[in-house]
């Protein structure tokens, strides 16, 4: 496969992930105009209904419309990752910036509390977090970001260390520029392109924990429709309807995937950019 081949499929690849993750967040926002029937809405008498034309993908074992819930689900679980990933990075930037740029004992005492937090498994922790707070959407986003703002706080610090020296920097030290306007005009909008590379990445395993945590029972409760939670549900149907588990779990692997490679190629592209 000669280089140009491999460069297509690569993009072809990024196209198609920034295709299912438009669809996704469209489904999200108009999930209450898009949605054919109430996603809540039992009735015994439509359980494990087949695919038909009232219902495109089935009931679930409630008589719930199961493409409902999957559009509803979509709401639920990229909002709760974008609310993850929006708490933590502004957390995060702020003390790492504080940490590295103003340094010495403020920073020893920051770093001291990060590695805290950092010999904790994200995961691990975030369970431990939601099992002292209570299941909940709420509770949930906390401790995803209580669980791994200090990795990003440490990889942020790093980055304004190596940018605090820069000639531009010390010019606006002599020109008599506040601490905080620095930090703020000159560092972070440097760094950003590196941050945003890295919230990408990790949108993925926020949606893949949120999930756990709901199939666990400790995340987001019934009867709000979520991924995780569905596959839960439809676990104890597995042989016979196995199509119960398997929308919800492509569901997350489609998104999960896109996510993945969207910031693999911005990954790239921020290095190429870099080495110029």
């Amino acid at each position: 496969m000669t280089f140009f081949q491999r460069f297509e499929i690569r993009y072809s690849l990024v196209a198609i992930s920034l295709i299912v993750i438009v669809f996704n967040i469209l489904l999200a926002i108009f999930a209450p105009v898009i949605v054919p029937h109430d996603p809540n809405d039992v009735s015994l008498e439509r359980k494990l209904m087949p695919s038909n034309s009232d219902y495109l993908l089935g009931t679930d074992h409630l008589g719930r419309c199961v493409m409902s819930r999957l559009i509803y689900g979509a709401r639920v679980s990229l909002g709760a990752a974008f609310a993850v990933m929006s708490v933590t990075l502004s957390v995060s930037a702020v003390v790492g910036a504080v940490a590295g740029y103003i340094g010495g004992r403020l920073d020893a005492i920051i770093m001291r509390i990060c590695d805290i937090f950092l010999a904790f498994p994200n995961l691990i922790l975030a369970l431990a977090l939601v099992g002292v707070m209570g299941p909940g959407l709420p509770n949930v986003v906390l401790a995803l970001a209580l669980s791994q703002w200090a990795w990003y706080a440490r990889m942020i610090r790093g980055m304004v260390l190596s940018l605090k020296e820069r000639n531009y920097v010390l010019a606006a030290k002599v020109a008599g520029t506040r601490q905080a306007t620095i930090i703020v005009k000159h560092i972070l909008p440097n760094i950003f392109p590196q941050i945003a590379v890295l919230a990408t990445l990790d949108v993925g395993w926020v949606i893949l924990n949120i999930a756990g945590m709901s199939f666990l029972g400790l995340g987001i409760q019934p009867p709000t429709p979520e991924w995780g939670a569905m596959i839960n549900d439809g676990r104890q149907f597995l042989r016979g309807y196995p199509s119960l588990m398997a929308y919800p779990g492509f569901m997350i692997l489609s998104v999960v995937m896109s996510f993945n490679l969207l910031g693999d190629a911005l990954r790239d592209m921020v290095d190429s950019k870099g080495k110029q």
